[in-house]
């Protein structure tokens, strides 16, 4: 394996600097949240429900509007160029797509048409898009099977793979993904996971994922940044996130014989130094 004076340098792909949400104008919910995605690398968003990672791709993907909120302070780049005033249509334009969480298919339209949905916006022919598809097949081989079946009527791990599989057919350059494996099964999840991997190593497709599974996400991705009430609390390698005793106690569930008392787990927030 490369040492770190030998690895190549992976470019900056995503730059967020420092960047505060407000909601309906008065509800604060990111608070200075910064962080960088090298091109060709997964990078995870960890932490538990409310803490800020949703709203964190969101404003990457300039979708906050819908839910009336805002980047009110700092900014997003996007190799070098300023996006937080794009629309969403011109960041997908740039190759930037978002796979929203709770897969969110197209319930009346089979499997094959949903996947055909995400290439609305190419330009480069149809069999330049048939190509994609049969490339979208051949990662999510289930779906080739049930590609005439109503999405509706298919399992949550098939709908999971065809709202993969239709951001993939926009050809992007990044893949935001919301909570891939919510309401998953263990099995299902790992084969998500290592297909992620597979798109990330062979097409090499960047991806900034927003995941509550820390374990699983700290098996796959490069880098992590762990949120807390709309903060950055730690990032880094995912080897020293895996290592420090903090993330194994309240992300990993391994902590020692000595902190399972109740009253232990109730002052757990006076002994994280991040919350010192």
């Amino acid at each position: 394996m490369p040492n770190a004076s030998t690895a190549p340098e992976r470019r900056e792909f995503l730059d967020v600097n420092g960047i505060e949400v407000i909601y309906n104008h008065v509800i604060l919910v990111l608070k200075g949240v910064s962080l960088r995605v090298a091109e060709g690398s997964i990078v995870a968003l960890l932490g538990a429900n409310g803490a800020g990672k949703t709203t964190t791709l969101r404003a990457v993907s300039n979708l906050l509007q819908a839910e009336r909120g805002a980047v009110t302070k700092g900014s997003i780049s996007l190799r070098g160029e300023r996006i937080e005033n794009l629309s969403p249509a011109a960041l997908v334009e740039r190759g930037v797509i978002q796979v929203m969480e709770g897969r969110h298919c197209f319930a009346h339209l089979s499997i094959e048409e949903n996947l055909m949905t995400g290439a609305y916006t190419r330009r480069d022919g149809r069999a330049a898009v048939a190509q994609t598809l049969e490339k979208v097949y051949t990662y999510f081989p289930r779906l080739k099977t049930r590609r005439s079946s109503q999405a509706a009527y298919t399992s949550g791990g098939e709908q999971q793979m065809c709202a993969i599989g239709r951001a993939l057919m926009a050809n992007p350059r990044m893949v935001l993904l919301d909570e891939p494996s919510m309401g998953l099964a263990p099995q299902i999840v790992e084969e998500v996971f290592e297909i992620v991997k597979d798109l990330n190593t062979k097409e090499g497709v960047t991806f900034l994922l927003a995941e509550q599974n820390t374990r699983m996400a700290l098996r796959y991705a490069h880098e992590g940044y762990i949120l807390e009430s709309g903060r950055v609390v730690m990032d880094g390698p995912v080897e020293s996130l895996r290592e420090n005793e903090d993330v194994k106690e309240f992300y990993l569930g391994m902590g020692g014989a000595d902190r399972k008392s109740f009253r232990d787990v109730k002052s757990y927030k006076r002994r994280k130094r991040w919350l010192a």
